[in-house]
């Protein structure tokens, strides 16, 4: 994402990318498929093709390509997607962990991929 953030006003072939980055060319295949589906980068066919960004810089945030990538992370089990605690109801951290996860959410948030390549 940075390097295509660096490179927004040309479409970037991905053999280019992985050479240029030193990222295996399977592994970013997988990779921007997972950034295409969340609608952050796009693509053009052809022998001339490659990728981009889907939007500006400025308009992408962190935690949307964390999310895309990795899906909704959570610190601990108990505050996680369909987490399920015995203890929940007597838990006394759970209140520290939810907070502290919706910490680190606002953070990711509130950078974006055009603060990255300042």
């Amino acid at each position: 994402m940075v390097f295509l953030a660096k490179h927004e006003d040309k479409i970037s072939p991905l053999k280019e990318i992985s050479q240029k980055e030193g990222i295996s060319f399977d592994y970013l295949e997988k990779i921007i498929s997972r950034l295409e589906k969340a609608g952050l980068v796009k693509s053009k066919k052809g022998s001339r093709g490659g990728y981009s960004l889907a939007k500006l810089p400025r308009r992408i945030k962190i935690g949307e390509i964390i999310r895309s990538l990795e899906g909704e992370a959570a610190l601990v089990k108990c505050i996680g997607q369909g987490g399920n605690c015995l203890l929940k109801k007597k838990c006394f951290a759970k209140k520290f962990w939810e907070k502290l996860q919706k910490s680190i959410n606002a953070a990711l948030d509130s950078l974006t991929l055009a603060d990255l390549i300042k």
